[in-house]
């Protein structure tokens, strides 16, 4: 990953009821591609931005907002400092690491980072 997107909004996950619909709207809709990464989660590329669709069972109501990190333990350490709230403590997926957060007037987001 780029340093230069250290602290930057990254990704944005979508929760779905089927990922084999949400797929077909988006592609249909916006021309997006996917990649399937098991049954419950496909990523998406729109040509600038990088995101998901899940229909896993942990997902959240509403976009997840995913910033990158170059050091996942620092960005944490930060967004507690400032008052933030962990929501998920940092955990391991195909990709890297990251952690979810709440910010101080209730929106969820995570930082993720591939190191």
């Amino acid at each position: 990953m780029n340093p230069a997107n250290d602290n930057r909004v990254d990704y944005v996950e979508f929760p779905v009821a089927s990922v084999p619909e949400a797929k077909r709207f988006y592609a249909a809709a916006f021309g997006w591609r996917f990649t399937d990464y098991g049954d419950d989660y496909s990523a998406f590329d729109d040509g600038r931005l990088q995101g998901g669709v899940t229909s896993a069972a942990e997902k959240t109501t509403a976009p997840l907002v995913v910033l990158y990190a170059t050091d996942l333990e620092a960005s944490l350490a930060r967004v507690t400092a400032a008052g933030g709230r962990i929501v998920k403590p940092i955990f391991s997926f195909p990709g890297g690491r990251r952690f979810h957060f709440a910010d101080p007037t209730g929106n969820e987001l995570a930082v993720w980072s591939d190191r």
